[in-house]
This record gives structure tokens, sequence and C-alpha cells, in this order.
């Protein structure tokens, strides 16, 4: 492990949740309790690894089309990790971000997730960016909107003709937030999923054909030896 080129960013779609729990005959919502287990898991591979962000792709704005039992389930789910979890972030010196609306939420829980990245804030060991009911696309018109908001046309086209890849990062949900440089997708698929799309225009793929609750800490590192092998390129040649 000591040769492995460590990734400052790993970011990951969590799939395959509930065709873990098809294959056992059991109920969709007990792979999303599984995977809950994963995430942790991970989490904390990732952090002894020495990853300085990691990103997890907990729910998309897509995932409002589920069946209204699973979202809710889910939606539970997520307030009961903010809870069970809070003295393992604290211990771990993790501090928890999100990405992704609001919109949609219940009340109970948007004040959970910000009483969590309030009380995480000073952490340092590894930041944990949760993206939640967040889409790619719906990103990038949210920081269009943003850049162009309070200006006048004369500003706005200013502000336009300035622009730079640079300048519009600081827009985006993932201001602040280096790109990643590992993708990880489990479950064997092959889509983007309206991941990251700005973010991820450079980063490393790796896909899994295990299903997330199948994910274990050695396949992590398995992705990240992947990782140490690719020659990042850029465009350029080396």
């Amino acid at each position: 492990m000591k040769d492995l080129k460590i990734p400052q960013h790993i970011a990951i779609v969590m799939d395959g949740n509930g065709r873990w729990a098809g294959k056992r005959h059991l109920p969709r919502i007990m792979g999303h309790r599984k995977g809950k287990e994963t995430a942790r898991q991970v989490t904390s591979a990732c952090s002894e690894l020495g990853v300085k962000f990691l990103t997890l792709f907990a729910f998309s704005r897509e995932n409002w089309k589920r069946p209204k039992l699973e979202v809710n389930f889910l939606m539970k789910l997520l307030e009961h990790a903010i809870d069970s979890e809070l003295e393992y972030l604290k211990r771990e010196e993790i501090r928890v971000m999100t990405i992704g609306s609001s919109e949609g939420l219940s009340e109970r829980l948007i004040r959970k997730i910000r009483r969590t990245t309030e009380l995480t804030k000073d952490h340092k060991r590894i930041n944990l960016v949760v993206a939640l009911n967040y889409g790619g696309r719906q990103e990038i018109i949210n920081s269009i909107r943003r850049l162009a908001s309070g200006k006048s046309p004369e500003d706005i086209q200013q502000t336009i003709d300035a622009l730079t890849p640079e300048v519009f990062d600081g827009y985006l949900d993932t201001a602040g937030i280096p790109d990643p440089d590992l993708v990880i997708r489990t479950s064997g698929e092959m889509r983007l999923s309206n991941f990251l799309l700005w973010q991820s225009s450079y980063s490393e793929w790796v896909v899994s054909p295990k299903f997330w609750p199948d994910f274990t800490r050695e396949d992590l590192i398995d992705a990240v030896a992947e990782y140490s092998e690719r020659n990042r390129r850029y465009g350029g040649l080396r």
C-alpha cells in the first residue's frame, strides 16, 4: 500500500442496493440499510489511506421517482444515520459537507444536516461530502443563476466576458472542493447518472462489478491501485 498514489478526492456512485436485496429475496430497503454500513466502512478506509475528500452520491434528484415507501425509508435512514453516526464523526475527525438542493427535504432533516455540518466544520482528517437531492445538470443551471443574480445586464455581460472555468468553479455547489481524481461506480453499470458532470471531466473512472453493499475496503484499495497505474494526461502528452 505504501506505493499507492492516493487520490486527494474520491467520489463514489453507490449503486446496486436494490439489486443486492433482490438477489437475496429481501425488500429493497434492506439493501439500503446494508449500504449504509458499507458507506461507513469505506469512509473509514479512505480516512486511513489519507484521502482528503470523499463524495458519496446518496440521493439524486431523479430518485424522487421511486416508490413513495422507498423514498420515505431513505429519508428516515438519512435522519437515523445523522443521529447515530455523530459520535463516530467527532471521534474520527470527519467533516461533513453536503451538495445538492434542500427542495423537497423535510425541515427536520434539513435541521439535522445543518447541525451536523456546524458541529463538524473544524474537523480536518477527511471531508465527507454527501450529494443529497443532487443532479449535475441542475447544479450547472443553478450556478448560472447565481452568477447572474442581482446583476444588471451590463454587469452580466462583463462577467460572461471574463468567465473562465476556474471562475465558474466558484459558483458550483462544490466551490472550494477539488475536482475528484477518481470516481468509482459499483454494480457494473457504465453510466454517469448525472453525477458531478462538470467536476469529473478529467476524473479517472473505475467500475466495480460488485453491488454497493458487497463493496469492501479491499475493493477500495484495488480501485486506488488501478488509479495509481493510470497516466493522467489532461488532453496533453507525457
